[in-house]
């Protein structure tokens, strides 16, 4: 199985004027995500605001991915749900589109118990062959993928990777120890921290709008020991970090992309567009970091 590591984005949908998947946006903002240097890319993810896609969608946006990445960087597909039977058929879609792996949130409704969440992660990963990356976002599904528990889905073979999307860094350090090299960590909220504790690679979302110096902060911290430098960088590119890591994520991340140059349509309601007085953070925020969108031809220049 391939090895995943480093900063992962969870990639927004760009969506024309008229409310459908803009494929060709799609398309551009692989080969530009790729040209910046990012490590690896993962739609479907709440950032790409797959609850608010049906099905024809999910399916397309999974395949223009997987294809225009064309094994540059490895595609981790997100396939949560809240009925297990629907999780394993995205799962198995997935693996049959040519995806790396795939990210799974609990069922995010039912509250289920841990022994249903091992039943639930079980049941998929006995159906696929692909490693499966566990995410843990109680905000969200409304249950905790505590240590111990992630230490029983570690036993799962191919349950490898946990994205943690808490606050609490210590997780993945008691994760690591828990679970040695049978789970690898990916911070979600918390990408520098989670990498200082031993992290080996981050879900993020403002590499959306800074892929290159989000993925060079893994870089130094992993590949180099460099920690103060990129803690240096890290707190630089905190402002952006942080407008997009609250409830406007999605919104907030393609506002920074349409004043970047790169327009990628409105979020699908419920969610709406920022209102006025962010928008100008938005833009603020494009001018002080002197963000433009140059395509993925002049990206690497």
């Amino acid at each position: 199985m391939k090895m995943f590591r480093g900063t992962y984005t969870v990639m927004i949908t760009p969506f024309t004027p008229d409310g459908r998947v803009d494929v060709a946006a799609l398309r551009a903002f692989v080969d530009w995500q790729i040209a910046e240097g990012i490590h690896g890319l993962i739609p479907l993810g709440s950032t790409g605001e797959f609850l608010s896609m049906d099905d024809d969608e999910k399916a397309l946006v999974a395949e223009v991915v997987i294809g225009q990445a064309a094994g540059r960087v490895p595609v981790l597909i997100g396939t949560g749900a809240e009925d297990t039977r629907e999780v394993v058929r995205l799962s198995r879609r997935a693996e049959n589109l040519g995806a790396d792996g795939v990210m799974i949130i609990p069922p995010f409704y039912s509250t289920p118990t841990d022994e249903e969440l091992v039943h639930h992660y079980k049941t998929v990963a006995d159906a696929i062959s692909l490693p499966i990356m566990v995410y843990n976002n109680p905000a969200t599904a409304n249950v905790d993928l505590k240590p111990p528990l992630v230490a029983r889905l570690a036993e799962i073979d191919n349950c490898l990777y946990i994205k943690e999307s808490t606050l609490e860094v210590t997780r993945v350090r008691d994760i690591i120890r828990l679970c040695g090299d049978k789970m690898t960590v990916f911070g979600g909220i918390l990408g520098f921290e989670s990498f200082v504790e031993g992290a080996q690679g981050w879900v993020a979302v403002a590499s959306n709008v800074v892929p290159s110096a989000m993925a060079r902060i893994f870089s130094l911290v992993a590949d180099q020991g460099a920690i103060n430098e990129a803690r240096e960088l890290y707190l630089k590119y905190l402002p952006v970090i942080e407008f997009v890591g609250g409830q406007a994520y999605v919104a907030g991340s393609k506002a920074l992309l349409g004043h970047m140059g790169f327009a990628v349509g409105n979020p699908r309601p419920p969610r709406l567009p920022l209102p006025a007085a962010q928008d100008a953070v938005a833009r603020a925020l494009v001018e002080t970091f002197d963000l433009t969108w140059r395509g993925a031809s002049n990206a690497a220049a």
